[in-house]
């Protein structure tokens, strides 16, 4: 079998909207330059997401330079929201963690409110390497995250897609099936890999970088969201629940932390190290 290979780069501006696919990205220790610094958040402080709010899957978010995010929606008026400037601070709950974040200014803020028809904020960290240390049980002292789930970067294979798929195909809800990549909202995702190899990585190196393989990424109800229509369904948890149980958690994919600095690009060779 020929090298593994990088098939594709995956870039979320704002956590759980659309995002973008580059041909290339900077690494930094706590994920992808520019992945989920921006987020959502109700009345109380909480995280929104498509958990709770699956029309975000409509909202797209591109980087506009400095740091900025532009919005696209359906129905709505293009925005761009800058990064707002240092002043008073707003603590998100983001699951379990308390993280410092600053809000966008007014307008952002009321045009995710029109499009969700809740009160909401979009917010900003400005700082990962200070606020948002990784789960110490998976990680070295020192490792931080941005706004992303729980670790800086998420690695899936199209190998073990096209076997999920067949598993989806030959199960109750098949008409689901079969079911693209952006469910899974990866960052990386990997060509020329058998079925599940990823199971089994422990470090990795992709082009110039390498990653330690950390932890598999337990999955939630965002994969059962048509990315393109907001709509749920069944798949592909009911599968995932039938053949990929580890302990509590229905798995694809596996969360990644850096272990050193640089550049990945699209084709780059990628090394199972350990």
């Amino acid at each position: 079998m020929p090298m593994p290979s990088l098939r594709s780069i995956h870039v979320y501006p704002v956590k759980s909207l659309a995002g973008g696919a580059p041909v290339d990205a900077v690494v930094e220790p706590w994920g992808l330059a520019g992945d989920r610094r921006w987020m959502l958040a109700d009345a109380a402080g909480r995280q929104l997401t498509q958990r709770q709010q699956p029309r975000l899957a409509l909202v797209r978010a591109e980087h506009a330079g400095n740091g900025a995010v532009r919005l696209t929606a359906p129905g709505m008026p293009p925005l761009t929201a800058e990064v707002p400037p240092p002043g008073p601070t707003r603590t998100i709950t983001l699951f379990s963690d308390k993280v410092e974040t600053t809000p966008a200014d007014r307008s952002a803020c009321e045009w995710v409110s029109a499009y969700l028809g809740i009160e909401a904020e979009l917010v900003h960290l400005a700082d990962p390497a200070r606020d948002r240390p990784v789960d110490p049980a998976f990680s070295e002292p020192g490792d931080t995250v941005s706004l992303a789930d729980g670790f800086p970067l998420l690695v899936t294979t199209t190998a073990s897609l096209d076997a999920l798929n067949s598993l989806v195909a030959q199960g109750d809800h098949a008409d689901e099936g079969p079911l693209p990549m952006n469910r899974f909202r990866p960052n990386i995702v990997v060509d020329g890999t058998a079925p599940w190899a990823e199971d089994d990585w422990r470090v990795i190196r992709v082009g110039e970088v390498t990653f330690q393989v950390v932890k598999p990424c337990g999955r939630c109800v965002v994969t059962t969201t048509d990315q393109h229509t907001a709509e749920r369904g069944k798949e592909p948890l009911r599968t995932l629940a039938r053949h990929r149980r580890f302990g509590d958690q229905l798995v694809f994919g596996q969360n990644l932390i850096p272990r050193g600095a640089g550049t990945i690009r699209v084709g780059d060779p990628v090394e199972i190290l350990g």
